[in-house]
Formats: structure tokens, C-alpha cells, sequence
């Protein structure tokens, strides 16, 4: 289901990350031109337009910010690049600061060196870890996959990467032949981590929202251990078979990039995706949807309206 917007001059909102703060929902949004931040005082209401939120002079392409809170300090991961590039390889990870949710956020310090992108900052019992999505060209399966790496502080990465997903399937290729001729690029991005009931649960994005087979998939783990840097994961059902949690249906397609929230006991994705009708329009017109997340056990399903 599409989430209601009060009208406003953005036509996109890609890689939606909510974030709900005392009684309001906040919902943090790719921008070519800085981090968009839209709002509602009710999950399913309308949303309102606030503006952007971070954004340098120097710099462009904010892709998938995510937001958590620790203590009084909210603090913003995303990445971007320089607005005299047309590489987006360029892209790397940042840590921006502020002490409202709706910013301004104030630049700290560059996370890690290109290419890097797709924070998901999770805190548990046992520290501070960041999921996000770096490439392997070397790899038999080049292209982008996930890694975790615990934090030393809200600003500062331990520098040991893990690897927690990577690519297995056809359906996971970004491009074929993209830098060189024999070689396919695949695509893992988007980590979205929760836990629930004993199991952990690691959703991702593959392949590219423009091509028939974007979709969002899962891997699980039942391990006991709180460090998140010392499980490994399982895609489900398996690494072979092609089974999306959410991809392209009858009324809408480009569905990907999802947060998480559990509100009143339930759960919900936060993804975008665009109407079918509008498939071909020539520019980015993906928006913020939602759906309920129904768990049994290792077993994930999304229902869409």
C-alpha cells in the first residue's frame, strides 16, 4: 500500500528508513540533492513533506540514510559523492550528528573509504553494529554484497568487515557484462536486520530496481549469540532458489529497499516501489510503501493492499 503524502514538489522517496520518536513516525529518504525527511503523527496517516535535512555544498547522490538514537544524539549514516563526479562507485559511508530528529545534522567523519553504502545501524545488549554493502570485483560472483562490523562508538567502525550475505542466483544480476566482457555484476544491498523470537532476521535487495527480477529476499539464523559479527546467516528457503519476499506483482513493481517497524505488537516493511502503469516513465518515480510482515518462524510473508 502506498503511505499517504500531503502534496509537495518531491515525486520520489527511494530507500525509506523509518524511525519512530515519542508519538511521530519519521521516514528518511534518498536525495540527489541531500537527505528528505517526511513525517506523521500515525504510521498509516498522511505524511508531511519537511525538507531536507542534511546536505553539503560539495556533494550529491544521498543514498538509503538511516537513523538511530543513542542517548540524546541522533545519529544519520549515509553516503554520497563528490557533485563533480559521474562515478557512483565514489559513493562511501558518513556519520552526521544532531540533537533533533529533523536535523540539521551536522557532518562528522567519513566511515569508511569507497565504495560503501546502505547503512543499518542495529544496537543490541552486546554493542553497536553496522550492516551495509560494499563490492568484491575478485570474487567468482562479482558485485556488491552485505558485510557487519561492530562499532567502537556511534562514529567509528571496529574495521573488521564480515561477510553475512552474498550472491548465489541469476536473479541477483545487476547487469551482465558491466565492466568487462564474461564477467556479471550482481547486486546484495539494502540490509534491513531484525530479531524476533530467537531468530534473526537479515532482509536485503537484489538485482537493480529497474529489471524485471528486483526483489527483496532474507537470510535467517537461529544462533544464540548476541554478537552480530559471529553469526552466519542462511538465505531462505536456500542460496539456490529464486523465492522474493516482495517483488514485482500485478499492480506494482521496483518494490525494494526496506526498513522495519514494530508498532502495537505488529510488524511492518517500509519499502519502496512504484505503480505498474508507471513503469516507463523516464525518471525516478519510486515511493514509500507499506506492508505487514507476517512471522512464523524462520518463514517471512508481506502482505500488500
Amino acid at each position: 500500500m502506498k503511505l499517504k503524502i500531503e502534496k509537495c514538489d518531491q515525486l520520489c522517496q527511494p530507500d525509506p528508513f523509518i524511525v519512530k520518536d515519542n508519538d511521530d513516525f519519521y521516514i528518511f529518504t534518498t536525495g540527489v540533492d541531500g537527505v528528505h525527511c517526511y513525517y506523521s503523527n500515525e504510521l498509516h496517516g498522511t505524511y508531511k513533506h519537511f525538507g531536507i535535512v542534511f546536505s553539503l555544498k560539495e556533494y550529491k547522490e544521498y543514498w538509503a540514510p538511516a537513523v538511530i538514537k543513542i542517548d540524546d544524539t541522533y545519529y544519520l549514516y549515509v553516503s554520497f559523492m563528490p557533485k563533480n563526479s559521474t562515478d557512483v562507485h565514489e559513493q562511501r559511508l558518513t556519520v552526521a550528528t544532531s540533537k533533533n530528529i529533523l536535523g540539521p545534522y551536522e557532518y562528522v567523519r567519513d566511515l569508511t573509504s569507497p565504495f560503501s553504502i546502505d547503512a543499518h545501524p542495529v544496537l543490541n545488549e552486546s554493542g553497536l553494529y553496522l550492516f551495509y554493502s560494499i563490492n568484491d570485483y575478485e570474487s567468482e560472483l562479482a558485485g556488491t554484497r552485505i558485510v557487519v562490523d561492530k562499532m567502537i562508538s556511534p562514529m567509528e567502525l571496529q574495521g573488521k568487515p564480515k561477510v553475512v550475505v552474498e550472491p548465489s542466483i541469476e536473479q541477483e544480476i545487476f547487469m551482465k557484462n558491466r565492466f568487462k566482457e564474461g564477467q556479471d555484476w550482481y547486486t546484495i544491498e539494502g540490509a534491513c536486520y531484525f530479531y524476533e523470537n530467537g531468530i534473526h532476521y537479515l532482509m536485503y535487495s537484489a538485482n537493480c530496481y529497474e529489471n524485471e527480477y528486483y526483489f527483496v529476499g532474507y537470510s535467517v539464523s537461529n544462533s544464540k549469540e548476541k554478537d552480530l559479527t559471529k553469526i552466519s546467516y542462511n538465505k531462505y528457503p536456500s542460496s539456490k532458489g529464486y523465492s522474493p519476499l516482495l517483488s514485482k506483482n500485478e499492480f506494482e513493481s521496483g518494490t525494494g529497499h526496506n526498513s522495519i517497524i514494530k508498532y502495537k505488537n505488529e510488524w511492518y516493511v517500509i519499502y519502496h516501489g512504484r505503480d505498474i502503469e508507471d513503469e516507463s516513465v523516464p525518471y525516478d518515480n519510486r515511493n514509500m510503501r507499506i506492508g505487514k510482515l507476517i512471522i512464523k518462524g524462520n518463514t517471512l510473508k508481506v502482505v500488500r493492499d
